[in-house]
């Protein structure tokens, strides 16, 4: 009986939630629109602020907020005014569904935006696609989210883990002919799609090994790589897993070249958890698809780091806050598209028809049948405890398709760092 009356009050509440949207939405005033009144937006997110994932990743929201309320304190998005909605899940999927239930149900968000984690955010899809909710640029590069027909309202937002995995593999395979490479990841989406992009590529690895985020310790893993001989090792790793990586190599004396998902790159993050063993980070080779923290003559590092003194505390400011704001412009660039009279499905009509430039290094790939995010990345390598850029940008597909060098240049931003209507 009272999974019943818990069933009946959900109903109840997401009736009260989505009152006349209709099935080709609504007017964007008149409190018609969840979330959306003649001065706001309120949107929502789950994010590890806490737990095994909260190493770096706690820091984007944060950065996302600072971009909204900068956005906020110039006038908004067609006279409204961004409110966002951060609730810990501390990388735990039972808890994402549960914030976001409460966000959906109780915060009547708009949207959800940029929810982040394979395994935790997987489990949400199909509640948000029942409850008609935008799902917007999520913080993975899980090949779940591009599933146009299954669910038309969820878009990546980083290059999917396949396409990363062939980028990074084509670099293993001319810089590293001949030598052993092994594989590491994450024992889910995360790991298996990284994988997968791997051995389109090199055919196979020598050795391949999983973690699970609930155990810390990589030691079976890296010592089995030893054994093998691995001179090359490829991370499908979250940040605190990638320094477990590279400290435990070193408690055993093993010295192979690491190359690591962008995910669990950013050298700020990696080097903290690390402390006084980050020197081992020197040489370490990733990959990038965003301005790095460090070039602060780029135009939009230059951007950022007003926002980020102005309306984040003056947060550390490494790259997942470069990444926080990249998603809160991207955002914002939709909403400014959707117009006045702003509906969830005119906010999915305007993601998918794309033309969206940002800070991005290489092109969104977003249409109607590709939800999936940006299309490339570009290597990077560890230099005296800094990321630094090498070659050029690459695209590629999640498919057998060839990784290719992209040569147009980024676009710089609007003089306000708002983007235009």
């Amino acid at each position: 009986m009272k999974r019943i009356a818990a069933s009946a009050l959900a109903v109840a509440l997401l009736a009260a939630g989505c009152t006349n949207e209709g099935g080709g939405g609504s007017g964007g005033t008149g409190g018609d629109v969840p979330g959306v009144t003649d001065t706001s937006i309120v949107v929502g997110t789950h994010m590890p602020l806490t737990g095994p994932a909260a190493a770096g990743y706690s820091k984007i929201a944060p950065a996302t907020k600072a971009y909204f309320d900068y956005v906020n304190a110039n006038g908004g998005v067609h006279g409204r005014k961004i409110e966002y909605k951060v609730k810990d899940d501390a990388y735990n999927p039972a808890n994402t569904q549960t914030v976001v239930r409460e966000l959906v149900l109780q915060d009547k968000v708009f949207a959800i935006l940029n929810g982040l984690g394979t395994p935790t955010h997987t489990g949400v899809l199909d509640f948000l696609k029942t409850n008609r909710v935008p799902d917007l640029f999520v913080a993975s590069g899980s090949r779940s989210w591009n599933q146009a027909d299954k669910y038309p309202g969820t878009f990546g937002f980083n290059p999917d883990y396949t396409v990363e995995g062939k980028i990074l593999a084509t670099h293993v395979k001319e810089t590293y002919a001949g030598k052993k490479t092994c594989f590491l990841g994450q024992d889910d989406d995360f790991g298996r799609d990284s994988l997968l992009g791997v051995k389109k590529i090199l055919g196979t690895v020598a050795a391949e090994e999983k973690y699970v985020t609930s155990s810390p310790n990589v030691g079976p893993q890296i010592g089995a790589f030893k054994a093998a001989g691995c001179e090359v090792v490829i991370l499908a790793t979250i940040p605190p897993f990638t320094a477990l990586s590279i400290g435990t190599a070193a408690k055993i004396a093993y010295k192979p070249q690491f190359v690591v998902s962008n995910v669990g790159a950013d050298p700020t993050t990696v080097a903290k958890t690390l402390g006084d063993a980050a020197p081992l980070m020197e040489g370490l080779v990733a990959a990038n698809y965003l301005p790095l923290n460090t070039d602060e003559s780029n135009p939009w590092i230059q951007l950022f780091q007003k926002v980020n003194k102005e309306h984040n505390a003056g947060a550390e400011f490494d790259n997942n806050v470069v990444y926080g704001m990249s998603v809160g412009y991207l955002f914002v660039q939709a909403l400014q598209s959707a117009g006045k009279d702003l509906t969830r499905d005119k906010i999915v009509e305007v993601v998918q028809k794309n033309g969206f430039q940002g800070p991005g290094l290489v092109p969104l790939r977003f249409s109607a049948q590709d939800h999936s995010g940006y299309g490339g990345e570009q290597l990077t390598k560890i230099e005296k405890g800094k990321a630094v850029y090498f070659g050029t940008p690459y695209t590629t597909d999640d498919g057998d398709g060839p990784v290719t060098p992209y040569t147009n240049q980024p676009v710089t931003p609007p003089q306000s760092g708002v983007p235009a209507a």
